[in-house]
Formats: structure tokens, C-alpha cells, sequence
């Protein structure tokens, strides 16, 4: 019996074994089972980390991209509307040295086609002199205001401005206070002055050619060089470089309207050149007049160009110096855009992304009844609306994993720790910027 009871026992274990291996078995296959869908889980979740952490690196390189596309428009649109001045001045410095240029080429082409037609107007004002000449009749007057027009007609075909570059019958007094008019004042670079005079009589000279008898020729051509000799003197003692404002050389044009009264006399009495010239004056015909005061006029013009000139480079001067003042400030105002964008973008990240950001903090307020007058703009809204829905989508997955083992708590913690890494990518942009 205590054999048969054994057996008995033995049996009920053998039957409680089998009974407990099954068990066990089932036990291990659940086990198993919830070990794969654990694992499956947090391959899920990594999956779904990686990719979160991926679409908001996208979503902040295109803020940055939009960011930066702006940023670059603007600063082209305010290089275009600063630079713009600048543009125009060079060009109108371009503009004044290509006409400066063009307008030496045509002057020296103009002085090459005058100094040709020298001889013919030469040749047509001896000719209509000689014949204004002989219908004189001896009236000093007319004599007179005759030379004075030949004289006229010459300073006109020189080129030089009246009242500009010359002036007629202008009144100054000398160091005794007495009243003298220069015929003509033909004005020199540097304030300086040159006269012009042409009262010499020639009546005598009229008289000579209108006589035939050779007796009588000789003694007017005499008569002739005298007169010519006594004008020389009583300009002489006129002393006009000495008279109040008249900064004037040292010598005075004596202008003598008829080329072939100026031959005679200098051939009559070949000193009488050198005696005018040691009294200072100079005695000149309608040609060498005009050769003279057409070399004035040249000098007046490249008097000109050169202060053109003086005026081109102190416009570049002052065109380099405003350049240099721009380029500094466009330098300060690219670092001050470049810390403005940074401080833009932390401000944003700060508004609209994140969890418990204030865009959807205030929309809550208006989701519980709070009355306001105007709604946030609808975009930026739903914006921050997506990034927390989003944020706290992934940050309620880790919890809903039931965990069977103390084996899957590091991988809890690590999905923690990746619930703030998308803040930091997001906001990794901006820091950038604002180092650079």
C-alpha cells in the first residue's frame, strides 16, 4: 500500500510536471511573442524619431532658404536703390570727360580750318580797307571810327567773346586820376590785360597813294612816318600799364587798319620798328592782329579745358570718397542684418515652435471662450498648431508601450532625450547665423 501510495504521488507530480512544462511552454511562447512586438515597437518608435527628426531639419533649412532668398532680394533691392546715385554720377563723369575730349579733337580741327581761311580774310580785309581808303577825304573822325570798325570786324573773326574775353572803350584813370579809353581790352588768363589802339592818323599816308607827282609822294610818305612816329610817342606817354585795375603787360598794340600804310612806313625808315619797340609798343595789321588774338583765343580755350579738368578730378575725388563712405556702410549693415536675421529666428522659434509655444498657448484662450477682436493670422497658426500636434504625437508614443522588462528602460529614456532634439536642430540655424 505505502508502494501504491508512492506510485500515486509520483504519478500526480509526473501529471503537475507535464501540466507546469505546458504552461511553462505557453508561458515562454507569450513571452516571446510580447518580446517581438516590444522590439517592433521600438523599431517604430526609431523609425518615427529618425523621421521626425528629419522633416524638421527640412522644415528648417527651408526657413532658412526662404529666410535667406529674402534676405538676399531685399539686400539687392536696397544695393540697387543705394548704388543707383552713384551709377549715375560715373556715368556723368564718363559724359564730361568724352565730351571734354571730343570737344579738344573738334577745337583743333576748327584752329586747322581757320589758320587755312587766314590768308583769304586777310586778303578780303586789305582789299575792302584800301577801297574805304581812297573814299576817305581827309575827316580824322571818320578816319577814326573807320579803324575802330576794321578793328571790331578782326576781334569778331578771332573767336573771343565781347564782354567776355574783350571789352571796347572802357573807362579807367590813371595814377593821376585822369580819365583814358583804351580802344579795345582783350583779357588774359590770371587777371592780366592787353590794349589794343588804332587812332593813328593816315593822311598823309591817303595822300601818297592818291598822288602822282613824285616830289609831293616823297614829302607825304615822310609826313607818313612821322605821324606813325608821333602816335608811337604819344601812346607811350599814355603809360597804360599803369592805370587803376588794369593789371596790363608792359606794352600796348598799336593797330594799324591798312597792310600796305603799316609796309610803307616800316620800309620808309626801317628803325622805326625798333623805336616803337623801346617805347613798348607793338605794331600790328589786321593779319598779325589776327594771328595774335587767335592764339589768345587758344589759350583761353585750354584755359577752359583745364579747369574742366581740375573740376573732373575733384568730382572723382569727391565720387571715390562717397564710394568708400558706402562700401563701409553696407559693411556694417550686412553684420547688423546678419545678427537682426539671427534674433528674427530665435524670436519665431520661440512663437511658434516647440511645446507650450505662444502662438498655441493665446489660440487655446480663444479655444476656451476668450473674446478677442481679431483672430492671429490663420498660417502662423496652423503652423504652430501642426509643430505641437506633432511634438506631442511622438513625445505620447514611448508611454503607450507596455514594458515587460527592465531591459527596454535605456530606450525609453533615449526617445525622451529625442523629443527635445528637434528643438535643438530647429533652432540650430539661427544660432549659426547669429556666430556668423
Amino acid at each position: 500500500q505505502e508502494a501504491q501510495a508512492h506510485r500515486n504521488k509520483a504519478d500526480s507530480l509526473a501529471s503537475e510536471l507535464g501540466q507546469v512544462q505546458v504552461e511553462l511552454r505557453e508561458q515562454q511562447v507569450t513571452l516571446d511573442k510580447e518580446r517581438r512586438t516590444a522590439n517592433e515597437k521600438l523599431e517604430l518608435l526609431e523609425k518615427n524619431r529618425d523621421a521626425l527628426k528629419q522633416e524638421f531639419e527640412n522644415l528648417a533649412n527651408r526657413i532658412f532658404d526662404q529666410k535667406s532668398e529674402k534676405f538676399s532680394q531685399q539686400s539687392k533691392t536696397s544695393l540697387d536703390s543705394l548704388l543707383a546715385p552713384f551709377r549715375d554720377q560715373l556715368q556723368d563723369f564718363r559724359k564730361r570727360v568724352d565730351h571734354v575730349y571730343t570737344s579738344e579733337s573738334n577745337d583743333r580741327q576748327a584752329l586747322r580750318s581757320e589758320i587755312k581761311s587766314l590768308q583769304e580774310l586777310n586778303r578780303q580785309i586789305t582789299e575792302e580797307a584800301s577801297n574805304l581808303t581812297r573814299a576817305l577825304k581827309g575827316d580824322k573822325k571818320i578816319q577814326g571810327n573807320w579803324g575802330e570798325l576794321i578793328l571790331e570786324r578782326v576781334l569778331e573773326r578771332s573767336g573771343l567773346r565781347k564782354g567776355v574775353e574783350y571789352e571796347t572803350q572802357g573807362s579807367y584813370r590813371d595814377s593821376d586820376n585822369q580819365l583814358l579809353r583804351p580802344d579795345v581790352v582783350v583779357h588774359l588768363p590770371d587777371h592780366r590785360n592787353l590794349i589794343i589802339d588804332s587812332k593813328v592818323s593816315l593822311l598823309a599816308y591817303q595822300e601818297w597813294v592818291n598822288t602822282e607827282d613824285e616830289a609831293l609822294r616823297e614829302d607825304a610818305l615822310k609826313r607818313h612816318v612821322e605821324a606813325v612816329r608821333s602816335h608811337i610817342r604819344t601812346l607811350s606817354e599814355k603809360d597804360y600799364s599803369q592805370l587803376n585795375g588794369l593789371h596790363s603787360p608792359d606794352f600796348v598794340l598799336l593797330f594799324m587798319p591798312i597792310e600796305p600804310a603799316f609796309v610803307a612806313a616800316f620800309q620808309q625808315d626801317e628803325n622805326l620798328f625798333a623805336e616803337a619797340f623801346e617805347r613798348k609798343i607793338i605794331v600790328v595789321t589786321p593779319t598779325t592782329l589776327l594771328a595774335t588774338l587767335r592764339t589768345i583765343e587758344n589759350i583761353w580755350r585750354y584755359e577752359r579745358q583745364s579747369q574742366n579738368a581740375k573740376k573732373i578730378a575733384e568730382r572723382a575725388g569727391a565720387v571715390y570718397d562717397k564710394l568708400r563712405v558706402f562700401v563701409e556702410s553696407m559693411e556694417r549693415l550686412g553684420g547688423q542684418l546678419h545678427t537682426a536675421q539671427g534674433t528674427y529666428d530665435a524670436a519665431m522659434n520661440t512663437l511658434t515652435r516647440g511645446r507650450g509655444n505662444l502662438i498655441s498657448q493665446a489660440n487655446r484662450f480663444v479655444e476656451l471662450g476668450v473674446r478677442v477682436k481679431k483672430e492671429l493670422p490663420k498660417g502662423i497658426v496652423d503652423q504652430a498648431e501642426v509643430d505641437a500636434d506633432e511634438i506631442e504625437e511622438t513625445a505620447e508614443e514611448p508611454s503607450a508601450v507596455k514594458e515587460p522588462s527592465a531591459d527596454r528602460e535605456p530606450s525609453v529614456d533615449k526617445e525622451s532625450s529625442a523629443d527635445k532634439e528637434p528643438s535643438a536642430d530647429t533652432e540650430t540655424p539661427s544660432t549659426e547665423r547669429q556666430e556668423s
